[in-house]
């Protein structure tokens, strides 16, 4: 499917409170899209987020807000990480001391319960526990005030027409409480001595034990957003400012664009910006995963984040704030972690109709039992019930995905591959095919000048010195290489006139007075330029390795230039690894075929799309796409921007262009090949820890319920499980933090 290049609409995250199970999410997310304008609203249950697409002339932020709080839950714009993480940190101190006041209060209940049973006979059990009166003192305040939570939800989702896991808690709770209140009252018309079976304990355990649950899945999801923690924490705090001589330290937020910065050796470079003055070694590591040094001197550009490793370098800020690349690469990782994958939807539509169907199975359970099974016992027929309204709840098929997610994506980013959305996440696991751009790709993007070729009646310096001219405005790697040649060999390169680029062609250009061509033989025959001459040779140079550029003067063929670029390092291992994966690998590229077939079968690609223009990159990947294989297509340049758009996955080498990291899916901040397996290997284990978290919540929950309509779980048992099943979800998910690629 086509992605388009261009932004929708207005984007906003919000942060969401009162959300306690995946039908509280669904309900959010399904009464935001029915708003009027509202383009798409997705709902992280796990970050507690929604991101909503809207258009501004149809719908504000306010009314978004607004839908929200009618639909039963809180919505504010989302703070900062900072404030976020403050927001979280009193959030699960206030889980934990509602845990600890619970537990305090239920315990006396637990050991009540404890003295009914034979085998534990030789337990002493205080009288006081016993009486009715000190359990329902206990069980009050644990059902109404600790619990009031479980009620409010209930009746925002009863009011909204729908159901949740609030209501599954607060009936179970609410019957056993109710009927052991209604045994204690009766207990009153009984001789005395007669001490009822009561169910207080029921309810208080269960409560204890959800809010349990609770406090170690907060504690869980916290865990999760490390990897925008670690990223937040590369940024510098402060800058070293320079206005009207004198030097200040301002906090990093204060530097605007144009500002003069001061890094000293070791220090942090604040922003990104431009080197004015010095010279020095910059660790880009945290950016490019490459650990050797740069080397920066004045007109270089610096990227904020990174470490100034000896001298001290003058830094013109020219990008601040948001417009970092840092923080480009925060919001990517945001906006991945709150996005939704495809299987989710799997799960979205299990949990809106699980709860009714529950309500449904608790009440057939109660009659079975009350009518068949035990005719008359109405405390069994309701324990039955209760256990299967608290097994149920479906907390832990609403966490199986958007916690696997944060959690891979988040991996992956340490790596410095940026997924921009769960559903590419998804997608890269099922790719047959990998189209790879030659250019600042496989190769290194930098070809370097190899050998000069006149025709006759001209030399090598004539030659150079012309076409060094005539490609100084062009932008083209090869054009650079020709021009650097020119200059290291010391010739002075004249002002030329009339440029034009010729995509995939060539260029033409007027150069002291002569109209100058050069590129390829497609753009000589445009011309009408005989080459016919210098072919046998073309080729001898272009079997070799090397690009050649055809030069001609006033219609005149007047000579050649070759220039080669070589090899990443890592290009021909990560061709390897791709084949090993099962993929079917390509190399596409403008270049002729003869240099192309040389480059592929130095890296071990047996498929080659040369001499394709830059407009028909993106066809070439349509005919794979047709041939019915899911394609990735990974390039660098602007010319990939279309293909990578076309693409079933975009991946973007991160060193390239900005134009491509827009229209790409994925990001590879690493300059290598190498990062295109990392990045598919990351897909297919989020993958397949997405699957056994869904495989074992649903487990859990089919394997359960029928246990526990059979009478083989207690109450507080099918509390305990149903708290352990969201804790064993969230840990497995956290299992890829560990991930090793």
């Amino acid at each position: 499917m086509e992605k388009a290049l261009s932004a929708p609409n207005d984007q906003a995250t919000l942060q969401i409170t009162g959300m306690t199970c995946a039908a509280c999410a669904a309900r959010i997310e399904k009464g935001l899209n029915r708003l009027p304008g509202v383009e798409q609203a997705n709902v992280n249950l796990a970050l507690e987020t929604a991101q909503v697409t809207y258009e501004p002339g149809e719908v504000s932020l306010e009314q978004i807000i607004d839908k929200v709080s009618k639909l039963g839950y809180g919505a504010i714009p989302k703070p900062s990480e900072q404030e976020s993480e403050d927001i979280r940190a009193r959030e699960i101190r206030k889980q934990r001391n509602k845990l600890i006041v619970s537990a305090v209060l239920a315990l006396p209940l637990l050991w009540a319960m404890a003295g009914h049973f034979s085998f534990t006979s030789w337990i002493w059990t205080p009288e006081l526990f016993m009486n009715p009166w000190f359990q329902l003192a206990l069980a009050t305040p644990v059902q109404f005030i600790i619990g009031r939570g479980f009620y409010v939800g209930a009746y925002k989702a009863l009011r909204s027409r729908s159901a949740n896991m609030d209501l599954l808690v607060a009936l179970g709770t609410s019957a056993a409480y109710f009927y052991s209140l209604y045994l204690s009252l009766d207990a009153l018309s009984m001789p005395h001595g007669h001490t009822p079976q009561l169910y207080y304990e029921t309810s208080s355990i269960l409560i204890t034990l959800i809010l349990l649950g609770k406090w170690f899945e907060a504690l869980a999801k916290g865990r999760s957003s490390q990897a925008i923690k670690t990223l937040m924490g590369l940024q510098a705090k402060t800058a070293l400012v320079v206005k009207d001589g004198v030097e200040t330290v301002v906090p990093i937020e204060a530097v605007v664009p144009g500002d003069l910065l001061i890094v000293k050796p070791g220090e942090k470079i604040p922003v990104d910006g431009i080197v004015a003055g010095g010279s020095s070694a910059v660790d880009e590591s945290m950016l490019t995963g490459e650990s050797i040094p740069v080397e920066k001197k004045a007109g270089d550009p610096v990227i904020g984040a990174t470490v100034n490793k000896h001298g001290v370098l003058r830094v013109e800020a020219s990008k601040v704030g948001r417009d970092t690349a840092l923080a480009q690469i925060i919001r990517v990782v945001e906006e991945a972690q709150g996005s939704k994958a495809p299987i989710q939807r799997v799960a979205d539509v299990i949990s809106g109709i699980f709860v009714p169907i529950v309500v449904g199975i608790a009440v057939v359970t109660f009659l079975v039992w009350f009518f068949l099974v035990a005719p008359g016992s109405f405390a069994e027929a309701l324990e039955k019930a209760i256990a299967v309204l608290v097994i149920a709840c479906p907390c832990a098929l609403g966490l199986a995905t958007p916690t696997s997610i944060m959690a891979g994506s988040g991996r992956a980013a340490e790596y410095g591959i940026l997924f921009k959305g769960g559903e590419h996440l998804e997608t890269a696991q099922g790719l047959d095919a990998i189209v790879l751009d030659k250019t600042g790709t496989i190769t290194r993007g930098q070809p370097e000048l190899r050998q000069i070729v006149p025709a006759g009646g001209w030399d090598e310096a004539k030659l150079l010195r012309l076409v060094g001219a005539a490609e100084r405005s062009s932008e083209h790697p090869l054009a650079d290489a020709v021009v650097a040649g020119a200059r290291a060999r010391g010739l002075d390169l004249p002002e030329a006139t009339a440029f034009e680029a010729v995509p995939g062609h060539g260029i033409t250009a007027a150069v002291l007075g002569r109209r100058v061509l050069a590129g390829t033989r497609r753009l000589m025959a445009r011309e009408g330029v005989d080459v016919s001459a210098a072919l046998p040779e073309m080729a001898a140079l272009e079997a070799a390795g090397n690009t050649v550029l055809l030069i001609a003067a006033d219609g005149v063929y007047a000579g050649m230039v070759a220039v080669s670029d070589t090899v990443k390092d890592t290009s021909k291992a990560a061709v390897a690894r791709l084949k090993a994966m099962g993929l079917h690998v390509v190399m596409i590229t403008g270049d002729n075929e003869r240099t192309a077939k040389a480059i592929a079968a130095e890296v071990g690609i047996d498929e080659v799309l040369a001499e394709v223009l830059p407009e028909g990159k993106a066809a070439e990947v349509k005919k794979l796409q047709e041939r019915g294989l899911k394609v990735a297509m990974v390039g660098d340049g602007i010319n990939d921007a279309p293909a990578l758009a076309v693409a079933d996955v975009g991946i973007a080498i991160g060193t390239g262009t900005d134009v491509a990291m827009e229209a790409a899916d994925v990001t590879l901040m690493r300059g290598d090949l190498e990062g295109v397996p990392d990045a598919i290997a990351m897909s297919k284990r989020t993958m397949g820890n997405i699957k056994q978290n869904l495989f074992w919540a649903l487990a859990y929950n089919t394997i359960g319920i029928p246990v526990a309509a059979a009478g083989f779980l207690a109450p507080w048992l099918a509390g305990a499980a149903m708290a352990l099943s969201s804790v064993s979800v969230v840990l497995n998910a956290l299992r890829l933090q560990r991930v090793k690629l």
